[in-house]
């Protein structure tokens, strides 16, 4: 194996490799530093206030969010961190020498490809199974400990199929009940049963609604039909569950489920059409297509930072921090546009790895050979 690995992989390689990654690793401390520093100035009232134990801040508040946040910041980092090592390389006459060398440009590309696809596996498996994970303790701990005085929720309107609607004027978190229920079906435009109910309340073991003091009222054109009862036990397409996300829509739940999770919600609100369906697809699709922008920025820094300008880096510095953000704004724009405008979420995230993938062709062509 490692025959094989010093045959192809020389010298060259394994110090370009070795600038990638650690410039990028310790970029992305810097950063994550600075966000804990920040959070615990703006939320120290607010762990103080609610008695959360240090444990639970560690391991459950932080353990959650450096993770989400260094999801985030993972290919910018990138980006930065190839621009840096890269413009600093040419700043010292490095890459005139290799590329003097008979060394092609796409063979001068190669190590750093190959320090991108490593990063890419842990971007690809952190998003599909680390970083949901780790969303589900922070998730936690919003419930156990910013949530907790108000487990009550108000208002609460759920569309359960395309022609039934419920309504609860408020509804218990802790004891799973419900009062004031209603419960409407339609076909089409015109109503066809009308459920009111006083309280409904979960059964945990035989998995069904049990409806007290309740009145049914079915219509069939001029026709009414109205029958009351004290009790009676439903199957109803919600759980308990789905009251905990209306709770915690604030804090994007969709984020802390697994993918598995969030495919099966998929295809149920495809049934359901509570108009959620685009924030879930944006959040599956980007797990499996974010991870691609390694490549494309990778691409990008090199071309735009191997060449030596008056100054130093600090030009490609400033250009990569430009086009940092111009590419959260392409993202945020095609989020947008997706949500507002029936963009189809899977073109909504190709989209900024399409558009910088071009340039980063074009700046390919523009690179020194």
């Amino acid at each position: 194996m490692r025959s094989i690995i010093n045959r192809y992989v020389k010298t060259i390689d394994r110090y370009i490799i070795s600038k990638y990654l650690t410039t990028f690793g310790f970029t992305l401390s810097i950063f994550l530093v600075i966000i804990v520093v920040f959070d615990v100035s703006e939320h120290l009232d607010d762990f103080l206030k609610t008695q959360a134990p240090l444990k639970a801040v560690v391991f459950q508040y932080y353990g959650g969010y450096l993770p989400y946040y260094a999801n985030i910041l993972f290919p910018l980092i990138n980006f930065l961190a190839v621009i840096f090592f890269t413009a600093k390389m040419a700043n010292q006459t490095e890459i005139v020498p290799i590329l003097s060398g008979k060394v092609s440009f796409n063979r001068f590309l190669r190590p750093y490809f190959i320090a991108s696809s490593i990063l890419f596996v842990f971007f690809f498996f952190g998003n599909i199974y680390f970083i949901p994970f780790t969303n589900s303790l922070s998730v936690r701990f919003e419930r156990t400990y910013n949530n907790s005085n108000d487990p009550t929720l108000k208002e609460v309107h759920m569309q359960l199929d395309k022609r039934t609607f419920v309504y609860l004027q408020s509804y218990d978190n802790l004891v799973h009940m419900g009062y004031n229920f209603t419960l409407e079906k339609f076909d089409g435009d015109n109503l066809k049963e009308r459920l009111v109910a006083s309280r409904i309340s979960y059964d945990s073991l035989k998995r069904v609604w049990s409806i007290q003091d309740y009145q049914t009222r079915y219509v069939n054109g001029l026709k009414e039909q109205l029958i009351s009862g004290t009790k009676k036990d439903t199957v109803l397409d919600m759980r308990p569950s789905d009251f905990e996300e209306q709770r915690d829509i604030n804090t994007n739940i969709y984020r802390a489920m697994s993918t598995s999770e969030i495919s099966s919600a998929i295809e149920k609100e495809k049934i359901r059409g509570t108009g959620r369906l685009i924030d879930m697809q944006l959040e599956k699709y980007h797990r499996f297509i974010s991870p691609f922008s390694c490549y494309v920025l990778t691409l990008i820094g090199v071309s735009l930072s191997s060449r030596k300008v008056r100054g130093g880096i600090g030009l490609p510095l400033g250009i990569g921090i430009f086009l940092c953000f111009l590419y959260i704004v392409v993202d945020r724009f095609a989020n947008v546009f997706s949500l507002k405008a029936n963009l189809p979420p899977i073109i909504a995230v190709f989209i900024p790895n399409l558009i910088f993938g071009s340039i980063g062709l074009y700046l390919l062509r523009k690179a020194p050979k």
